[in-house]
């Protein structure tokens, strides 16, 4: 029997199918980037059947008398208080006259879009609390999003397209986690907009895992990383990264071993005063990535990421998850939301393989690559394996023209000779600082790949 693809549907469609519902009603409440949520509903016809109220408390003073003071405009709280706000409202006024008809929502979004100057960090948080049939108990979606297009009527675009996803996927693509997000995502690609973080709570999302969900964000495109605090409390990168002076371990992490938190630990202690004194303090973190390896062959699923991230999590740090493999795409990402120096902890193994990968999708291949790496305020602090580690780890990968002398029984990075001419590049990282040699590790254990 063949099998039929779900049915995709506009933006226009979907705005136009809740209007037309007859069931769905609620309010709009919008801070910053517009009304371009509402304003659907109100262009496409049929308003009447879907729109009890549209407001967008721009100014500052307007927005702390309605949703209270004392928090930043584009945050997680400020959203909690205008939903609080928007519902109490909505049922007031409406429930004794449309409480037995009507499944009740209430959106709210506040959104820093680009500034005139282009300096700010383009993101927002929107929210929807919503009814699944009249008098029943609300669930309610929490998203933080992160605006990727180069224009404010861009960003302001995809907000609204988002918006409407958001609302009709919750009324019409609950099956899964995978329907929702594919649902959300329709019209929109991760050129223009991330979703990084979701709060999901309510009847509606039963037997949901939320770190799953997290996982399938960046497993199924939707976001280029994650994070995963240690404590559990799932953060957006920029409340999680700003300022900090970050250590990060790369892998693949497929036998976790204590040596992999050792890595970290050994890195923040040797970070220089400086560098901690002009951040937040320093913060450790494994980095995993959902795309292939060198000689691997398809994505890292979302349950493969959650089992490596709770492994990873008992050793005491956090873990981000990538959909790229590159370093230099991480710290890329990374430094949207420090400026500090990034140092990135790992052995002798990892080191070999960055400087072995081909970088097909760059033009200038490894040379790129390191210059892209480099140039972001990026530092390598690699540290000494045994020498049969090595010497099996190298062999396995199929890798040739790489010598060593052993300390002993142990390599140091500056007892790693690559052939000519990847070893004049080498011998130049190491001469320059970019390369560092594990100091805190001593030769007490092997570092891990």
């Amino acid at each position: 029997m063949a099998t039929t693809t779900p049915e995709k549907h506009d933006t226009h469609h979907k705005a136009l199918s809740i209007n037309l519902d007859g069931t769905i009603f609620g309010s709009f409440a919008e801070i910053g980037a517009g009304q371009e949520v509402a304003r659907w509903f109100l262009r496409v016809g049929g308003a009447s059947g879907t729109v009890a109220k549209t407001i967008s408390a721009y100014d500052k003073e307007v927005s702390d008398d309605l949703y209270g003071a004392g928090t930043r405009y584009v945050s997680k709280p400020r959203l909690a208080a205008m939903l609080d706000n928007e519902w109490a409202q909505l049922l007031s006024q409406l429930h004794a006259t449309r409480g037995t008809t009507a499944k009740f929502f209430a959106f709210v979004d506040t959104i820093s879009a680009r500034n005139f100057a282009g300096t700010n960090d383009c993101h927002g948080w929107l929210g929807l609390r919503f009814l699944q049939q009249p008098g029943g108990e609300p669930s309610q979606i929490l998203l933080h999003v992160n605006l990727r297009d180069s224009t404010n009527l861009r960003q302001q675009e995809a907000v609204g397209i988002l918006g409407v996803n958001l609302l009709y996927a919750t009324h019409f693509a609950l099956g899964s986690p995978t329907e929702l997000l594919a649902s959300l995502f329709e019209d929109l690609t991760l050129s223009r907009l991330e979703i990084d973080c979701v709060e999901l709570q309510g009847p509606a999302f039963e037997g949901w895992d939320l770190g799953l969900f997290h996982a399938q964000l960046v497993a199924g495109g939707y976001s280029e990383a994650v994070t995963f605090p240690v404590d559990g409390e799932h953060l957006p990168a920029n409340e999680l990264l700003y300022k900090r002076a970050l250590v990060l371990a790369p892998g693949r992490f497929d036998n976790v071993a204590q040596m992999h938190g050792e890595l970290i630990r050994w890195t923040l202690a040797d970070l220089p005063e400086p560098e901690l004194k002009d951040s937040k303090g320093g913060l450790g973190l494994f980095c995993l990535s959902t795309a292939p390896g060198m000689n691997e062959d398809g994505q890292v699923t979302a349950e493969e990421v959650m089992r490596h991230v709770r492994e990873l999590q008992k050793l005491g740090y956090g873990v981000m998850v990538f959909r790229a493999r590159e370093l230099y795409t991480m710290s890329a990402f990374v430094n949207r939301y420090t400026k500090s120096r990034i140092h990135f902890a790992i052995g002798l193994t990892v080191l070999v393989k960055v400087l072995e990968d081909n970088y097909n999708n760059l033009s200038g291949s490894l040379m790129e690559a390191i210059a892209r790496l480099f140039s972001q305020n990026v530092r390598m602090s690699v540290y000494p394996m045994k020498a049969e580690d090595v010497e099996r780890r190298i062999k396995a990968a199929g890798l040739t023209g790489w010598h060593w002398q052993t300390t002993d029984g142990m390599v140091r990075a500056d007892e790693l000779y690559p052939d000519a001419p990847l070893g004049h590049l080498y011998q130049y990282l190491l001469s320059s600082g970019f390369i560092l040699i594990g100091k805190s590790a001593g030769n007490e254990a092997a570092a891990a790949s």
